[in-house]
């Protein structure tokens, strides 16, 4: 079993290295910009003694003012991990970069969150649907949904 990073720790790291990235830090989670998620995330994944190098799941929350997009990371080398989300304000048209240059395992990850929730991942190789055929209406994990 890995070993969950404090919040607080991974937030002064990340602070240190892109101030104001950092919105909100929990027990075992750090909720940063959209704008900076990408530099945070290779900043996770090329830090030595972090190094979360197997993006594990990604998921996209509606809580009907904004989508909340949370990526589950583990670093397999030492055995730990973390919780990092980031917010979409824009409801309507949420977008975040996509990760998939630093994590290829991204790749099913982020269309089926463009899928079922919405959610656009700005710079993904090949963002269509993965469960849902072209031209279907809507998006079935919404709260607003049918």
């Amino acid at each position: 079993m890995t070993v969950a990073l404090s919040g607080k720790e991974i937030a002064s790291k990340i602070g240190e290295a892109i101030p104001q990235a950092v919105i909100s830090v929990a027990d075992m989670s750090v909720t940063v910009k959209s704008e900076q998620l990408f530099q945070v995330a290779k900043l996770l994944k090329e830090t030595p003694r972090l190094e979360f190098d197997f993006l594990v799941n990604i998921s996209g929350v509606d809580y009907l003012d904004y989508i909340e997009v949370v990526y589950h990371l583990v670093s397999l080398k030492h055995n730990h991990s973390l919780v990092l989300k980031t917010v979409c304000p824009d409801r309507d048209n949420p977008v975040v970069p996509s990760v998939v240059s630093l994590w290829r395992g991204a790749d099913f990850l982020e269309r089926e969150e463009y899928d079922l929730v919405g959610v656009r991942f700005e710079g993904h190789p090949n963002l269509k649907r993965i469960y849902l055929w072209e031209g279907f209406q809507g998006h079935p994990l919404r709260r607003d949904y049918l």
